[in-house]
C-alpha cells in the first residue's frame, strides 16, 4: 500500500497538470506524456546512476523549465485551433515528434535513474521495510497538492484563473490579458508533468513507450475523478495507484485490466466522474 500511495502521488502530479489545462483551456493535451518522459530523460542526463541532493534539485529546476517552455509553446500552437479533434491531432503529432527525437538521442534501451543517496535506504513502517524514496514521494505529492490548492483557492492568481474559466470576456474587459493567463496555466501544467516524470524515473525508469503509459494513467485518473476537477484528480490518482500496485501483487495476470475495470465501474455509477468540477471545467 505504501508503494501504491507513492505511485499515486507521482501520478497525481502528472495528472493534475493535464486536468488543469483541460479545465482552463478546454484542450486535451496528448503530448502530456511526452513532456513527462522528457523529465525522466532529464534525470538520466543529469543524475544518471546517482547524484547528490544538490544535483537532484538542479535536475528538478531543469525539468520544470523545459516543461514550462514546452507548455507555453503548445499553448501558442493550440490557441488558433478551436476544434477539439484538431487540437488532439496537433498535440498527438507533437508527441510523436518528441518521442522520435528522444529515441534518437537516448536510444531504445531502458535507462535507470537512482534516487539521491540520502533517500536510497529503507526504514521500518508498521513492522515492514519501506523505501525512503517512496515515502518522500508521498510527502512531495501532499506538498504539491496542498500548494496548488492554496494557489488556486486563496490567492489573487487563483482568482484570476477561476474568473478566466468562468467568463473570459468579462476578465478581458477589466484589462487582464487572458492569453497570458492561459499560457501560464498550460506552462505550469506541463512543468508539473516534466517534474512528475523526473521523480518517477527511479520507479518507472526512462524508455520509449513510457510516455504513452503515463498519458494513459493520467487520462484514466482524469476520467475517474472528473474532467477539470482538482479533488477528482487527487482521488483518482490514489485509487489508480492502489489498484495498479495491489493488482500486480495479488493478481499479476489481470493487473493490466483492473484499472480499466475500475474506470468502467465508476463511469457506470457516475458518468461525470467521482468529483466532477462544479463549473463545467476549471481546475479548482
Amino acid at each position: 500500500m505504501v508503494n501504491g500511495f507513492a505511485l499515486g502521488a507521482v501520478l497525481f502530479i502528472v495528472a493534475i497538470g493535464l486536468s488543469l489545462v483541460f479545465g482552463t483551456m478546454d484542450v486535451l493535451n496528448l503530448a502530456h506524456g511526452s513532456i513527462s518522459l522528457i523529465g525522466a530523460y532529464v534525470g538520466v542526463a543529469v543524475l544518471g546512476g546517482g547524484a547528490s541532493s544538490a544535483m537532484s534539485f538542479v535536475a528538478v529546476l531543469i525539468a520544470a523549465m523545459i516543461g514550462l517552455l514546452a507548455g507555453v509553446l503548445l499553448a501558442v500552437l493550440t490557441t488558433s485551433v478551436t476544434d477539439h479533434l484538431r487540437q488532439a491531432m496537433l498535440t498527438l503529432g507533437v508527441a510523436m515528434i518528441a518521442g522520435d527525437v528522444l529515441l534518437m538521442i537516448f536510444g531504445g534501451d531502458v535507462k535507470s535513474v537512482a534516487p539521491p543517496p540520502a533517500l536510497a535506504g529503507t526504514i521500518t513502517v508498521l513492522g515492514a521495510p519501506a523505501p525512503v524514496y517512496r515515502l518522500v514521494l508521498i510527502g512531495v505529492g501532499l506538498v504539491v497538492g496542498i500548494g496548488l490548492w492554496l494557489l488556486l483557492e486563496k490567492t489573487q492568481i487563483g482568482a484570476i484563473v477561476r474568473a478566466t474559466v468562468a467568463d473570459r470576456g468579462m476578465v478581458e474587459a477589466i484589462g487582464v490579458r487572458t492569453r497570458l493567463v492561459l499560457a501560464g496555466v498550460f506552462g505550469g501544467g506541463a512543468a508539473l508533468a516534466a517534474v512528475g516524470g523526473l521523480i518517477a524515473a527511479p520507479l518507472l525508469g526512462a524508455q520509449p513507450g513510457n510516455d504513452n503509459l503515463i498519458l494513459l494513467y493520467a487520462l484514466v485518473i482524469v476520467v475517474i475523478g472528473g474532467l477539470g476537477s482538482f479533488k477528482g484528480a487527487a482521488v483518482g490518482a490514489l485509487l489508480v495507484g492502489q489498484v495498479q500496485t495491489l493488482g500486480v501483487y495479488f493478481l499479476a495476470t489481470y493487473a493490466s485490466f483492473l484499472m480499466f475495470a475500475v474506470m468502467a465501474a465508476v463511469l457506470l455509477i457516475k458518468p461525470s466522474g467521482l468529483l466532477p468540477a462544479k463549473h463545467g471545467g476549471g481546475g479548482h
